[in-house]
């Protein structure tokens, strides 16, 4: 058979599987992520089976599962890399205080800025990035556990640590600026 009549048969047999994949793999992806994420692997799983519609089985459904369980994987794995990658951006280029995105609460005044910022330059910078996330990008401890690769209790305990830490440090330029000192603080050796 030549190539052009294989692409016409493999054609014809996706199109007449396609229809009874896509509801039962929606449902399986649907129970395994979100809406926007299962309606985005879905259409990677089909367009694998296309393009593999000479490998389908006499029974696709439970091969389609499987392609659609590596579709989801990957998709996962991106958006890990993406947090990551946001992560990294944060430190690199962190956003001000008085320019904060969308549900966040500017910082307006110029000396309270200026303490936070001493503030969070004084901490670890492990303390400062895990803050950042936690304020800047609203993240739950669970997910502050996803972006830096460790446990959602461990990065609970540490949150709760550096709120500690940054609230010491910014009672300590409260202090001092109320009692007329300009100096700057080193970093702590926390």
């Amino acid at each position: 058979m030549d190539p052009a009549e294989q692409d016409a048969r493999d054609r014809a047999r996706f199109e007449e599987l396609a229809p009874t994949l896509v509801e039962p793999l929606r449902r399986f992806l649907a129970r395994r992520t979100d809406a926007d994420t299962a309606e985005d692997v879905l259409a990677d799983t089909l367009l694998v089976c296309w393009r593999r519609a000479d490998q389908l089985p006499d029974e696709p459904l439970p091969w389609a599962y499987g392609v659609a369980r590596n579709c989801l994987a990957n998709a996962e794995r991106g958006r890990r890399r993406q947090q990551r990658v946001a992560a990294r951006i944060a430190v690199v280029d962190p956003p001000r205080a008085s320019t904060a995105g969308p549900g966040h609460d500017a910082v307006t005044d110029p000396d309270l800025a200026a303490d936070l910022d001493a503030a969070l330059a004084a901490l670890r910078e492990e303390e400062a990035e895990l803050l950042r996330l936690w304020a800047w990008e609203q993240l739950t401890p669970a997910e502050l556990a996803v972006v830096l690769d460790i446990s959602a209790n461990a990065a609970s305990i540490r949150l709760h640590r550096a709120r500690g830490r940054l609230r010491e440090e910014l009672a300590a330029r409260k202090d001092e600026r109320a009692a007329g000192h300009e100096g700057t603080r080193g970093r702590s050796s926390r």
